[in-house]
């Protein structure tokens, strides 16, 4: 059973082995992951695959994404993660012909929404 603990925005589980899980849930982008996540290390560019979408519960362990990467000109690598406690399942596809699209920033310029357009 997974359980929530604010404000932290953590969700604990217990793996296949019994061992106590964590896995921050509110990361967006490589510099929230930084921020978030003590011992994360990167190779390359943290934000090949920029978030399109996320949605997740704490209070049922669950967590949904798709994440995009573009091929300037080409199109788009596209990957959908669904993660159900330490179950994990993933899909990729390439789509010809597509963009990233910003769809919203706030003040301070971050982005807080994307999709994937027609190039």
């Amino acid at each position: 059973m997974a359980t929530y603990l604010r404000p932290l925005d953590v969700l604990c589980y217990t793996n296949t082995k019994g061992t106590i899980m964590k896995k921050t849930m509110i990361n967006t982008d490589a510099n929230g992951a930084k921020k978030n996540v003590s011992d994360i290390k990167f190779w390359g560019d943290g934000d090949t695959f920029k978030l399109i979408s996320k949605a997740s519960s704490q209070k049922e362990g669950w967590m949904k994404s798709t994440k995009a990467m573009e091929i300037q000109g080409v199109g788009c690598v596209v990957q959908v993660t669904t993660q159900q406690g330490d179950n994990v399942a993933e899909a990729l596809t390439f789509v010809p012909g597509v963009k990233i699209g910003e769809q919203a920033r706030r003040s301070d310029g971050e982005v807080v929404a994307r999709k994937i357009v027609k190039a």
